[in-house]
């Protein structure tokens, strides 16, 4: 399967065109980007994964959380686009370059929108943190993963609540995750929860 393609924003212009942008983590729940329009959306070729590491935000570098990225498959994954009016693109799109500075890259995609009984296709914009970029954890087993979420935390609050916080909003988007979900599972098995 070939990579995304990496796309910039041109930096000279203070105005481009009204930009859809796809979140699968955290974006999900805690946008906090001006957005105009949202839908449910899919993106294809993609399978969502806790491989990536948080130095920055669900982290410290010296103890790193573990973050979602995309890796490529046959899947598809779920998640939300947001269109981003065209005076706040460039804006926008800085503050997300700074949000997602621990590896990720932004790529250009085609997404799918799902509202009730209609889809449609749109290009869109989604970070994603690929195999080569320097906080990239990759695989592990589940109960590995699932002890170094317990035991991570960060400036942006605790690993923990970052998987619970995602399991609960691919809940409401009827997004059925096994990897999420195994892991929320183990979490609250190795806290006595389950």
């Amino acid at each position: 399967m070939a990579s995304p393609a990496k796309i910039s924003i041109d930096k000279s212009t203070t105005q481009a065109d009204a930009a859809w942008v796809f979140g699968y983590g955290s974006l999900i729940w805690r946008p906090d980007i001006p957005y105009v329009d949202k839908a449910r959306a899919v993106i294809n070729g993609f399978s969502r994964r806790f491989w990536q590491g948080s130095h920055d935000h669900r982290g410290v570098p010296e103890q790193p959380g573990r973050v979602v990225t995309l890796t490529p498959s046959q899947d598809t994954c779920v998640g939300m686009a947001y269109l981003v009016p065209m005076e706040a693109v460039q804006a926008t799109f800085e503050k997300l370059d700074y949000r997602e500075k621990n590896g990720y890259a932004r790529h250009q995609q085609i997404l799918t929108l799902c509202r009730d009984d209609d889809t449609h296709a749109v290009e869109g914009l989604v970070y994603i943190a690929t195999a080569d970029n320097f906080a990239y954890l990759g695989e592990a087993e589940p109960d590995v993963i699932a002890r170094q979420i317990l035991r991570s935390h960060g400036p942006s609050g605790s690993n923990l609540d970052y998987l619970l916080q995602l399991a609960d909003a691919l809940r409401a988007l009827d997004a059925d995750d096994p990897h999420v979900f195994e892991l929320e599972y183990r979490v609250r098995h190795l806290m006595g929860e389950g």
